[in-house]
C-alpha cells in the first residue's frame, strides 16, 4: 500500500555540474508534444534541500511543480514535505504539529493543491506505527499520530479519518479531490501488531471538509486508494489489514469506477499488487508480484493495465530481477525503478511503446548523478525522482532529488551514454534502497 520509492534520499548540496547549463522544469510550452525518448537526451537538475543532507522528488504536475520531501538542517533525522517551483527557492510545507511530513505520491492537481502526510503533535493512542512511519518517515518511529494533509497557498489542512486515529493522503486530481486511506474505530482481527484498527480507501474533498469511504473488493476487509484521475476514476489496493504497509493488504489491485470495484488482475502473486498511477486515458501503471510470495516477501514487476489488454508485464532492465512502474503521463510514458534484489542496486527507467530504457543512458554530457529511481513524469516528458552523486564510478552517500529535462531540439541518441550498467553503492545508499524495496 505504501511504496518504498518515496523514502527520504540521503543527499547533499546542489551539484554545480548538474545545474550549470540547465533550467528548472517548465521551459517548454504546456501543450508541446513529448518526443519519443529514443530521440531525446536529458539534462539533469539537482533540486537541492531544505538545508539538510537529503531530498527526494515524488511528483511533478503539468505546471512543473515538483513536490516531495527533504531533511532539515542540523543533526535531526526528521523530514518535511517540500515544493520546488521554477525560479523560486525550495519551500518547506511544514507539518501538522509533529516532527515529520512528506509528499509521497504523484499529485496531478494543477491549480495549487498538494496532498501528503504529516505527523501531528498527538501521540499514538494504541501504540500503532501506521503506514507513515512504517514505510516513509525516518526510523525509529516518532510515536505520533499521522494524518493526510491538503496544502494550498501556504496553509496545510488536516484531513479527517473514518473515526480512527490515523490517515494517509496520496494522489489528487484537478477537481480538488484527494485519495488515500483512513482508520475507522473497528479493531481488526486480520491486523498484524502493532497495527490495531481497520482502514479503508477514501476520497477526501478538502474544500468541503468531507471524507467518503470506498468499499474493498468482495471478501476483503481493508483497502487503500492511491491515485485518482480527472474523470474521478480511482485505483488502489484491497486485502486484509496486515501491517498497514502493502503486503497482504495488496492482495488485489483494484479500480473504483461508477460505483463498482474492479479487480485489475495479477501475475500470480498474492501480495504487493499495487496500482501507483492512473492517467486521464484510464491507463494504470504499478507493480504486481510474481508467484512465490506466499510468505509476504516482495517479488514485484512493473505493469501497465489498459481496458483493452488488461495487465501487461513490462519486464525489467537487463540484469535486474524486479521492477516497479511508479508514474504515467497522458501520453502513456511510464517511469519507475528496475532493481536487482540480490545486490540492492537500482536504476531509473523510462518505458514507451513497448520498450524499457535505463534513464541513465539518455543523460547528456558527462553525468555526475546516477539516477536510482524515477517517480513521476508530466505531459512534457519531464521526470522527477532520486539519484546519487557519482565519484570515480561509485555512488557516494549523497543522493539528491532530481528533475530530468528532455532536450527540445530532438537530439538523436545514436548510442547509450557512457554510464555503468550498475554502480558500486555506499552502505548508506544500500540501506536506503533495501528499506524501499521491502516497504512498498
Amino acid at each position: 500500500m505504501t511504496l518504498r520509492i518515496l523514502t527520504p534520499a540521503l543527499a547533499a548540496a546542489i551539484l554545480a555540474a548538474c545545474t550549470s547549463n540547465a533550467s528548472l522544469p517548465g521551459t517548454q510550452a504546456a501543450g508541446s508534444a513529448a518526443p519519443a525518448y529514443a530521440q531525446v537526451q536529458y539534462t539533469v537538475v539537482n533540486l537541492g534541500t531544505l538545508g539538510g543532507a537529503s531530498s527526494g522528488a515524488s511528483s511533478i504536475n503539468n505546471r512543473a511543480w515538483i513536490s516531495g520531501l527533504s531533511s532539515l538542517p542540523g543533526s535531526s533525522s526528521y523530514i518535511h514535505a517540500a515544493l520546488w517551483q521554477q525560479n523560486q527557492k525550495i519551500t518547506d510545507l511544514g507539518t501538522l504539529g509533529g516532527p515529520n511530513s512528506a509528499v509521497e505520491w504523484p499529485v496531478k492537481n494543477n491549480s495549487g493543491l498538494i496532498s501528503g502526510i504529516s505527523e501531528t503533535a498527538a501521540p499514538q493512542k494504541l501504540g500503532e506505527i501506521w503506514s507513515c512511519a512504517a514505510a516513509f518517515f525516518p526510523p525509529p518511529p516518532s510515536g505520533h499520530i499521522c494524518r493526510g494533509f491538503a496544502w494550498r497557498n501556504g496553509t496545510m489542512t488536516e484531513l479527517p479519518t473514518l473515526g480512527g486515529n490515523n490517515g494517509f493522503a496520496a494522489g489528487a486530481n484537478d477537481s480538488g479531490l484527494v485519495v488515500g486511506w483512513a482508520e475507522n474505530d473497528t479493531q481488526d482481527s486480520t491486523c498484524t501488531p502493532p497495527q490495531v484498527l481497520q482502514f479503508e480507501a477514501v476520497v477526501y474533498d478538502p474544500q468541503h471538509g468531507t471524507i467518503r469511504q470506498l468499499p474493498p473488493y468482495a471478501g476483503d476487509p481493508d483497502g487503500a486508494a492511491t491515485e485518482i484521475n480527472d474523470a474521478g476514476t480511482v485505483v488502489g489496493i484491497s486485502g486484509i489489514c496486515d501491517q498497514a504497509v502493502g503486503r497482504f493488504t495488496a492482495r488485489h489491485a483494484v479500480m473504483w469506477q461508477n460505483g463498482k470495484v474492479i479487480d485489475l488482475g495479477s501475475f500470480g502473486g498474492v501480495a504487493w499488487n499495487t496500482p501507483m498511477a492512473i492517467n486521464n486515458r484510464g491507463e494504470v501503471a504499478g507493480f504486481a508480484d510474481l508467484p512465490g510470495d506466499s510468505n509476504g516477501t516482495a517479488n514485484p514487476v512493473a505493469f501497465l493495465w489498459t481496458r483493452s489488454s488488461g495487465m501487461q508485464n513490462l519486464g525489467t532492465l537487463s540484469g535486474d530481477t524486479n521492477s516497479e512502474a511508479l508514474g504515467i503521463n497522458d501520453r502513456g510514458q511510464i517511469v519507475g525503478i528496475s532493481f536487482n534484489a540480490e545486490t540492492g542496486a537500482s536504476r531509473a527507467f523510462l518505458w514507451q511503446n513497448g520498450t524499457m530504457v535505463d534513464l541513465n543512458s539518455l543523460i547528456s554530457g558527462s553525468p555526475s548523478l546516477y539516477l536510482l529511481y524515477a517517480n513521476d513524469i508530466d505531459n512534457r516528458g519531464e521526470i522527477a525522482g532520486g539519484g546519487c552523486v557519482l565519484v570515480s564510478g561509485a555512488c557516494t552517500s549523497a543522493a539528491p532529488a532530481f528533475a530530468a529535462i528532455p532536450s527540445d531540439g530532438g537530439t538523436r541518441v545514436h548510442r547509450a551514454a557512457a554510464v555503468p550498467r550498475a554502480v558500486k553503492l555506499s552502505e548508506a545508499i544500500r540501506r536506503m534502497l533495501e528499506r524501499r524495496e521491502h516497504m512498498l
